[in-house]
């Protein structure tokens, strides 16, 4: 088994996306707060064509979103890490999180991204990383900034209007 594919941080299991995951993603993706700033409810059908194609990007990359569980309870936190896209004509890696909202406001979507953030520049040596989201998404751009990011302007993504930071290798925070 790949090392990446099954990872435990203070409070989450992180386990690489599988075809059990399916039911757990399609309740996110059907939560309306959740999907509120990540383009909209999903349909199951949608939900199959995400979990299809993170799972291929494991396959074509050796990295990818992990599924986020409780690590005491092995409740079904959210679905993050990290994946490549195509943004400005170039390609990037981007850290990616999202959480259920009852675990809203307890640190677990940090903990997601700072360990994503370390697989990224300690095991996979990327030189640098993305995050963005709509400008009006606060709670995420504090997740970023807690990280490490850094705001450097505004982008569209999936024809909308977000905001992008990036953070370099060379200037990550030391980790805490």
């Amino acid at each position: 088994m790949n090392r990446l594919e099954r990872i435990e941080t203070t409070r989450l299991l992180l386990t690489r996306i599988v075809p059990a995951d399916f039911d757990d993603l399609n309740t996110l993706h059907a939560n309306a707060r959740v999907m509120a700033t990540l383009g909209g409810v999903r349909s199951a059908l949608e939900t199959r064509r995400v979990l299809d194609a993170l799972m291929a990007h494991w396959e074509e990359h050796g990295f990818g979103y992990w599924m986020a569980r409780d690590l005491p309870s092995g409740r079904f936190v959210g679905r993050g890490g990290l994946r490549r896209v195509e943004l400005e004509n170039r390609s990037e890696v981007e850290v990616g999180y999202a959480c259920m909202p009852e675990f809203w406001r307890r640190g677990l979507a940090t903990e997601l991204a700072r360990e994503s953030v370390r697989i990224a520049f300690e095991r996979l040596a990327l030189a640098e990383l993305v995050c963005f989201t709509l400008p009006t998404n606060l709670a995420s751009r504090r997740v970023m900034e807690k990280v490490g990011f850094r705001y450097v302007g505004d982008t569209l993504w999936a024809d909308r209007p977000h905001v992008l930071y990036r953070l370099s290798r060379a200037d990550w925070p030391t980790p805490q």
